[in-house]
């Protein structure tokens, strides 16, 4: 999925995987239980040739409402309504328009409603649903078949189907009104994926509340942000370290009520601490018309979700997507990758990407839900080890994996392939060459290729199949990269085992996917097509059709919540979200993402990282830096270009060699005699080289997550200028120039064998 998911505002956001980064840090799992491709040509020939199965209202600005408000109003009535009727809306055409009566289309206020994005046809027309109303049509459908599967303790499964799924999280709704969830109040949700995340979810949006999960690489600071500003009234968390977060910062959350561990015993027994079973207990005995009551109360076109994403310049924002959103994106969505009903057979998912991610939540809970599929939790090391193991004994029929992901499975399939004998290295490498062939002529559709070749059959028998299973994939004919680009080594990687991996692109603030690459319309790099109702323009295209890519349809968010001037930002006049990011259309319609008009770092683990901060913090703690520029988009973790202060040229403005007298004082100030930039690039000066790692360290204790710590970084021989052609007129720094220009400084951060590692931070080796 390249669910490059884009902050419009400031940044691309995944489908905001995000912070895969943070979950990334290890292995993905492949192991060595991962067979090679030598390996998986043993013995071929005594096989047989089966075939593979197949809160109270914040003051808004009033000029603003005018732009959200458009010629026609949806009154989207609430659920007691059993026939919501559907209105069909045309879209603003100028800010001309009058400013009519009711909601418009975008909102910062979390109590508001907003005009749905309807269609006069087709998906675009569909009958808007809130979360309860289709988990009901869940369960009348599917109430006997299996919703969420995991192991406890290791080794027993437990499962709940469809039928006690929804009256657990109504159970949870319950206890969550008992503890004083108010309305558009959050519950934050704070942990690895689990039962216990999804019915906290689903229960806190059932109580009328704001479901809001939080990263669990947050600093306590993080995530104190996000509980002040959704006005949490109550906190989910795994376990006594998550925990430990938020009592540091419990005295500075007024809304907050009670916090709830799901996992482990409490290790102290305080007020308004509960377990998961005696959270659960609360609601157990309560009448179910209060419940009945909020439920009924609730409309398609109302926030019931969060996600936070980091922002460039300024804090996190809160994504508010309604009801609609989830519903609607999730049958879209199903319907465009052609899931199957559970009725017709089972789809099975594996759950273990961030759920405060959007990507996670869209495809573990609510695609899922809307077909009757089944999600089957991994382990919490899933990423460090275990991940391909649950794969194999999941054998799930669709797949999604970050950029990284795929990554490290290519990394150690290769890493034990050159182990293996000539004969199976030389078997390898046929069968990859015939699978890339063959599966490039089918992405072209050359129909003059006919049949499927000969050869491909018998690569397929003597590795592909076998890859496949080692790999857990023997049964996913749905395989999906989102969340970061991912390069075309990797993606032709797969293809030549016969595992295509579909693209897929959007943003939090488009609930998730956008555009989807599908086995009949699939290219190499390419993002694929939008999912049905939905529409992309490209804003201010250039001579080579490059422009901003702008969505339109019923995924697109409510709003920033309280944000009233980046929600206006992000939606343009006639309610068009601005992606940030630039793109084009080939003539068959495929979008392909040509670059960012902001200054985000998607790392390659779909990390969303502004580096503005992180390079200013580094030049605050070391005044002898001019110039830091952070590096990591598409990369593994981040590196830094420093350069010196030093003497300019009164004549030409070109920087000199002689260090700046602010430079030589703190050289002098820490046991240096340098005087000069050439006695300190490329680390000379073992006293300034200490002193530098020093204030990166400084700097990486503050990072809200590891993957935003700097692990890398190298002194230039000279300072960035407008003559050198790094600085701009306005001494704006050319990113993309600088990258350029040290092409090779920066490719030698990530060209050695092993990654470096801080003792909180292990990071994988290459």
């Amino acid at each position: 999925m390249q669910l490059t998911m884009c902050e419009p505002t400031a940044e691309a956001v995944v489908m905001e995987p995000p912070r895969a980064d943070d979950v990334l840090e290890s292995s993905c799992g492949v192991g060595d239980s991962a067979a090679s491709l030598d390996d998986v040509t043993a013995d071929a020939a005594n096989e047989s040739s089966e075939e593979e199965s197949t809160g109270g209202r914040e003051a808004e600005v009033g000029a603003y409402n005018k732009v959200c408000a458009s010629t026609k109003t949806t009154e989207v009535p609430a659920e007691q309504t059993s026939n919501t009727q559907t209105v069909n809306v045309q879209r603003p055409n100028s800010l001309s328009v009058p400013a009519a009566a009711g909601p418009g289309l975008c909102t910062s206020q979390g109590d508001a409603e907003v005009k749905l994005r309807m269609g006069d046809s087709g998906l675009a027309a569909e009958t808007p649903l809130t979360v309860n109303q289709m988990f009901t049509l869940a369960v009348e459908r599917f109430g006997d078949y299996t919703a969420l599967s995991w192991k406890e303790g290791g080794e027993q499964h437990k499962s709940l189907n469809y039928r006690e799924y929804y009256q657990t999280c109504r159970t949870a709704a319950k206890s969550f009104l008992k503890l004083g969830l108010q309305r558009y109040h959050g519950v934050g949700i704070l942990g690895f994926n689990s039962a216990e995340w999804f019915i906290a979810d689903i229960g806190a949006i059932l109580a009328g509340g704001f479901a809001v999960g939080i990263y669990t690489t947050n600093s306590p600071e993080a995530c104190q942000y996000v509980a002040e500003n959704c006005k949490a009234n109550i906190i989910v968390v795994e376990n006594h370290k998550q925990l430990q977060k938020i009592l540091q910062i419990e005295d500075k959350l007024p809304h907050l009520k009670a916090i709830i561990q799901y996992k482990d015993a409490l290790k102290e027994k305080r007020p308004n601490l509960y377990t998961w079973a005696e959270f659960m207990a609360l609601g157990e005995d309560e009448p179910d018309a209060p419940l009945d009551a909020v439920i009924s109360s609730q409309k398609p076109n109302q926030c019931c979700t969060l996600i936070y994403t980091s922002g460039t310049t300024g804090p996190p924002k809160g994504v508010m997507l309604s009801h609609d959103n989830l519903t609607w994106t999730a049958l879209s969505t199903s319907r465009h990758v052609r899931l199957t009903d559970a009725t017709q057979a089972q789809e099975s998912v594996v759950s273990y990407l961030p759920l405060s991610h959007i990507a996670a939540q869209m495809v573990d809970i609510w695609v899922t839900m809307r077909v009757g599929g089944a999600t089957f939790f991994a382990q919490p090391d899933a990423l460090k080890g275990s991940l391909v193991n649950t794969l194999k004994e999941v054998r799930p029929t669709a797949f999604m994996g970050v950029p990284r992901v795929w990554e490290k499975m290519q990394e150690k399939m290769k890493s034990v392939g050159a182990k293996s004998s000539a004969v199976r290295r030389k078997v390898a490498a046929w069968a990859k060459d015939v699978g890339l062939q063959t599966n490039l002529t089918k992405m072209n559709q050359n129909r003059e290729a006919g049949r499927t070749p000969f050869s491909y059959h018998i690569a397929k028998k003597l590795v592909f199949k076998k890859v496949r299973k080692a790999l857990g994939l023997d049964r996913c004919n749905k395989c999906y990269t989102g969340a970061a680009p991912i390069t075309k080594d990797t993606l032709e990687f797969f293809l030549s085992l016969d595992i295509p991996l579909y693209e897929l692109y959007g943003m939090s603030e488009s609930t998730g996917p956008h555009t989807i690459s599908l086995p009949e319309a699939f290219k190499l790099t390419s993002c694929g097509i939008e999912i049905p109702g939905c529409k992309t323009k490209l804003h201010n295209p250039d001579d080579e059709g490059n422009g901003e890519i702008c969505f339109w349809g019923r995924h697109v968010f409510m709003g920033y919540l309280n944000m009233p001037e980046k929600t206006e930002e992000a939606l343009d006049a006639e309610g068009w979200l601005h992606s940030g990011d630039l793109g084009k259309h080939d003539q068959k319609g495929f979008l392909f993402i040509t670059g960012r008009i902001k200054e985000l770092i998607i790392t390659a683990g779909g990390e969303n990282i502004p580096p503005i901060p992180i390079e200013d913090a580094v030049k605050e703690a070391l005044p002898l830096i001019s110039n830091a520029m952070l590096i990591g988009d598409k990369r593994k973790f981040l590196s830094m270009l420093l350069t010196i202060k030093s003497q300019v040229n009164a004549d030409t403005g070109d920087p000199e060699d002689e260090l700046a007298a602010e430079a030589v004082e703190f050289c002098s100030r820490i046991g240096s005699n340098a005087t000069h930039v050439s006695e300190i690039a490329g680390g000379k000066d073992r006293a300034i080289h200490t002193a530098i790692q020093e204030g990166i360290n400084k700097v990486n204790e503050k990072a809200t997550s590891n993957a935003q710590r700097i692990q890398k970084w190298i002194i230039l021989d000279r300072d960035f200028s407008i003559g050198g052609g790094e600085l701009g007129p306005t001494m704006k720094l050319k990113r993309p120039v600088v990258v350029k220009m040290y092409k090779e400084q920066i490719e030698n951060f990530y060209k050695e064998l092993a990654t470096p590692t801080t003792p909180d931070n292990p990071l994988p080796p290459k």
